[in-house]
């Protein structure tokens, strides 16, 4: 077909990553690949009489139109359990519905970057948004991280030396891909930069409640004395990933444009979804179910890092995430994880090989492994078979 496609899709490619990771939808293979959450942690029973509960109470409010910036009820329990939970004294006014903050994502691209701007993220950054980011034409500027995540001193030198930077993305909770969480002095650094250089800051937060060791860290928004920082947060890592209900809190100004940008995406979310959601955080104790949460995936990251260490090659080096999901895994100079991620499906394991999650692409010995979604015995036999397959290469 002789199809004139607009510039911005003809220039849009379907990822060789996920292309080979079809693959991992096999029941034989041992995925680490994916950033699922446990299905076997969602509150099934829980959600028959919450859904019923809705349908008998406020069923035909539940199937109507609803506000683009979504339900009042939904917000207002937002802002004051889950805003406040990040340290952000904030009201529903200043928080918008989205479908998964991914789609905050995107929308931030459309918002904020014209061809040619400069989108400055995280080395190695997650590589959801940095697809999202790549349809609007930006440039990118990579802060590089040390074991404590993006390093401010390097992010304001590259504020200082760039011009036409129109956005900082950054996920200081648990980073993805690396785990990486960011000190509370470097969260304030960040949003004082933000208002000196008038660039705003997306501050990604879909991991901030699943913390393992220690107390939640306060927000880089908690820090935001002007309005420069937008914070999405998400209840699909902590309660239920297909209703897909993620969040925006920012600035009236800035909020205003997020909404009416979504109402020539999809007029509105969910409005069913959105009440379900609003009458479990009612019925039930959300932190409650997360402490459950926590309780499996810390096991299950402890399992797999001291999997790591037994029987991956010596040569190889990882981080030690205190929450989230993910773990990141550096091979040797000059090895190449997405050739052997081939052998490895050979052997029926999968992971998401690193090369993706650099802006500027490179560094292709690295790869990300997710902790969540396997059982323990997988777990081990996984990272068994893992490790079998990089000590021919290491």
């Amino acid at each position: 077909m002789n199809v004139h496609f607009s510039k911005r899709a003809e220039g849009l490619k379907a990822s060789e990553i996920r292309e080979l990771l079809k693959l991992t939808e096999m029941p034989e293979i041992i995925s680490f690949a994916g950033g699922l959450p446990a299905p076997e942690l969602f509150p099934v029973s829980e959600m028959i009489d919450v859904c019923k509960n809705v349908f008998l109470n406020d069923g035909e409010s539940a199937l109507q139109y609803s506000s683009t910036e979504g339900c009042k009820e939904l917000r207002e329990i937002i802002a004051k359990e889950r805003m406040a939970a990040a340290k952000v004294n904030t009201t529903y006014n200043n928080i918008a519905i989205t479908t998964g903050s991914q789609q905050a994502i995107e929308f931030s691209a459309k918002i904020f970057v014209n061809e040619g701007d400069t989108i400055i993220c995280e080395s190695p950054s997650y590589l959801g948004a940095l697809n999202a980011f790549k349809a609007y034409n930006p440039n990118f500027v990579e802060v590089p991280m040390d074991e404590n995540g993006l390093i401010v001193s390097e992010l304001e030198k590259i504020l200082k030396s760039t011009s036409n930077v129109k956005l900082i993305y950054t996920i200081p909770d648990f980073q993805n891909p690396t785990g990486k969480t960011l000190p509370d002095d470097r969260r304030e650094a960040i949003a004082k930069l933000a208002a000196e250089y008038k660039v705003p800051v997306v501050e990604d937060s879909p991991y901030g409640d699943l913390i393992f060791e220690g107390t939640r860290h306060p927000s880089i928004k908690s820090f935001d004395k002007d309005g420069w920082v937008i914070y999405l947060g998400t209840f699909s890592k902590t309660f239920c990933p297909g209703l897909r209900i993620g969040w925006i809190c920012a600035s009236p100004e800035i909020l205003e444009k997020y909404i009416i940008v979504k109402q020539g995406a999809d007029l509105q979310g969910s409005t069913l979804d959105q009440k379900i959601t609003a009458q479990f955080m009612k019925e039930y104790n959300l932190d409650l179910h997360i402490k459950d949460i926590i309780k499996v995936y810390d096991r299950r990251r402890k399992l797999m890092l001291s999997s790591i260490d037994k029987y991956f090659p010596k040569n190889t080096s990882h981080t030690n995430p205190c929450g989230g999901l993910f773990t990141w895994v550096k091979l040797k100079d000059g090895l190449d994880a997405a050739e052997i991620l081939k052998d490895a499906l050979k052997e029926n394991v999968a992971y998401v090989p690193g090369g993706a999650f650099f802006a500027n692409g490179g560094h292709p010995n690295y790869f990300r492994l997710n902790y969540s979604c396997m059982s323990d015995d997988k777990i081990v036999e996984g990272i068994k078979r893992l490790g079998k397959v990089l000590s021919k290469y290491c």
